[in-house]
């Protein structure tokens, strides 16, 4: 890990470049045909062609930078609500009263916008879920709404954070699980995960889970809300298009949860008791505009060590530290996309992992197969 710069911070704007996908959507939404897909070729290629020229970024900011310092970073993630709620919902009534666009291309334009809205909409509302001010963690829940996954709030900071690489974990994908056999086994797990999380915390209260505090009430009115704004403007094809969108992200989302952690454990020291998380139980990367466009998410190493830390402080580590992915997100996710290729490029990687970190454990079958005893005192 290289040593702080007291005095640098990461330039802003870079971290502004997912503004840019607003006017593609317009482009797409009005020109038709294969303009969509302006919007997954700037997410996804572009930038990592973008990060074979630029390369790594290894500078470690300040830590303890004032917060004043951090306005226009701030800035981006706090105006993303709108502008991704105007997307939607314009695009909503524009393809279903415009008479323009085939169905395909209806589909082309939705598909782009859900890339939008689960590459940039839902990495911002993880930043923002982290904060302590009301308006960034409502900013957050509206942002999830729009996709439909508002549970992923209380499902990301009650378990994913505290058992991150641990058998309670839904989102820690194991040692040679497949992408697709893991997004199946997320969907159907993490909604019952996150509910049974926020009941328990409102048992341990001795409150019901009628009660106002449990987020699940205000969950599901924000989504039954974008549900209906979606058939009042476009009808069943407009709240079609809008589920549509909503799953494009969570895939999206998925891919990048299955990178994060793949094959990487925390040692189980006996009796459901586990070690601290560490930056070496998150894949990190370092690469330079996958990192300005998903603002850092891909120090993850540094996010779970330091939870509470705000992207732009966000600290990368070497490989004496934290296990590091060969290309950005965007590449890594499409890898994921096709399994054998992943497990030929990662599956080493991990073994080399273990064998970095934990060369005493032989036996590694219950951690693959997440036979492990669930954590003591988990929700």
């Amino acid at each position: 890990m290289s040593k702080p710069d007291p005095k640098s911070l990461p330039a802003a704007a870079p971290f502004w470049m997912s503004v840019v996908m607003i006017p593609l959507v317009i482009l797409a939404a009005t020109r038709g045909g294969f303009w969509w897909l302006l919007l997954p070729g700037y997410a996804w290629y572009l930038t990592t062609a973008m990060d074979g020229v630029l390369g790594l970024n290894e500078n470690n900011p300040d830590p303890e930078a004032e917060l004043s310092q951090l306005f226009w970073h701030r800035a981006v993630t706090l105006i993303w609500f709108p502008l991704q709620f105007l997307a939607i919902f314009g695009s909503i009534y524009h393809a279903t009263h415009g008479g323009h666009l085939s169905g395909l291309e209806q589909l082309g334009l939705f598909f782009g916008i859900g890339v939008l809205s689960g590459t940039i909409g839902i990495v911002y509302a993880h930043e923002l879920l982290h904060q302590k001010t009301r308006l960034e963690r409502w900013c957050g829940d509206l942002l999830l709404a729009t996709v439909l996954y508002s549970h992923f709030r209380t499902e990301h900071l009650l378990v994913h954070h505290s058992w991150v690489a641990t058998p309670r974990d839904a989102v820690s994908a194991r040692y040679n699980e497949g992408f697709y056999r893991f997004f199946w086994r997320v969907l159907r797990e993490s909604p019952v995960s996150a509910w049974r999380a926020e009941t328990r915390m409102l048992a341990r209260a001795k409150r019901s889970i009628w009660d106002r505090r449990n987020p699940f009430w205000r969950y599901g009115a924000l989504q039954l809300g974008m549900l209906a704004l979606a058939l009042v403007l476009g009808g069943v094809t407009g709240l079609l298009l809008f589920v549509f969108q909503a799953f494009v992200a969570i895939w999206q989302l998925e891919l990048t949860n299955y990178v994060e952690h793949y094959g990487l454990t925390r040692r189980h020291l006996g009796d459901g008791r586990y070690e601290h998380i560490m930056p070496r139980h998150s894949w990190n990367a370092a690469h330079t505009a996958s990192n300005w466009l998903l603002i850092n998410l891909q120090r993850h190493s540094d996010h779970h060590y330091k939870p509470d830390r705000r992207f732009p402080l966000l600290q990368t580590y070497d490989e004496d530290e934290a296990p590091q992915l060969p290309l950005g997100y965007p590449a890594m996710t499409f890898v994921a996309m096709v399994p054998p290729w992943w497990r030929r490029r990662m599956n080493p990687r991990v073994r080399a992992w273990r064998r970095k970190f934990y060369p005493d454990i032989e036996d590694w079958s219950a951690y693959n197969q997440g036979n492990l005893p669930m954590p003591r005192s988990a929700l």
